[in-house]
């Protein structure tokens, strides 16, 4: 029987992307000229870039920032990157299993390519821009069986494309948010995955 494909949010769960995101942040400043906190946002991580950056930016100049911040996070964001715990043996589990992984990410697919690359991180298929229910159309495209992420709308996610979702605490949601929003699962942090798989798989057949 093959084994279904396994499907990941990518920051804050595969990688905690907050100094570099907050760099990037302070260096949007300094070359607009708008002030954005950076740790607010580094605080509330999830939605589209557009979302946060309307908190900023008015309409009128809300795409120049959206390109300006893309640019300097090439530029920033990339090497402070770093896995977290337990995110790279999860990776291994489901190959060792047969299964494919798939990033499924808000963050543009290129920029998160760049950062797979950085980390050594190999997966299958990465699928971006794409936040909450539009997250489950690529789930559904790649036949994932399971969604992990950090994110109540990760959750929301993987309700609409009807696999378990598998939630983790280490962004801004708390275990009680993410079994609120309808996690499966809610594992302290990717290090129990590995454990929790073969059982999260049988779900998903």
């Amino acid at each position: 029987m093959t084994t279904p494909a396994v499907g990941f949010d990518f920051d804050m769960t595969l990688a905690d992307t907050r100094a570099g995101i907050a760099a990037t942040f302070r260096e949007l400043t300094a070359v607009t000229g708008t002030y954005v906190d950076d740790q607010a946002a580094i605080a509330r991580l999830g939605p589209p870039l557009r979302t946060e950056l309307a908190n900023w930016f008015p309409p009128a100049e809300l795409e120049e920032a959206v390109t300006t911040y893309r640019a300097l996070y090439e530029v920033h964001a990339i090497e402070p990157t770093v896995l977290l715990p337990g995110a790279r043996a999860a990776v291994d589990a489901v190959h060792e299993l047969g299964g494919r992984v798939v990033v499924v990410t808000s963050k543009l697919g290129r920029l998160a390519e760049l950062h797979l690359r950085q980390l050594g991180l190999a997966v299958d298929a990465v699928a971006g821009d794409l936040f909450a229910e539009g997250k489950a159309t690529a789930i559904t495209a790649h036949g994932c069986g399971v969604y992990v992420g950090d994110h109540v709308a990760d959750m929301v996610a993987a309700r609409t494309a009807g696999v378990p979702g598998v939630g983790v605490p280490t962004g801004p949601c708390s275990a009680e948010e993410l079994e609120t929003a309808g996690a499966r699962l809610v594992l302290t942090d990717l290090r129990e995955f590995s454990a929790a798989l073969p059982g999260l798989l049988q779900l998903a057949l």
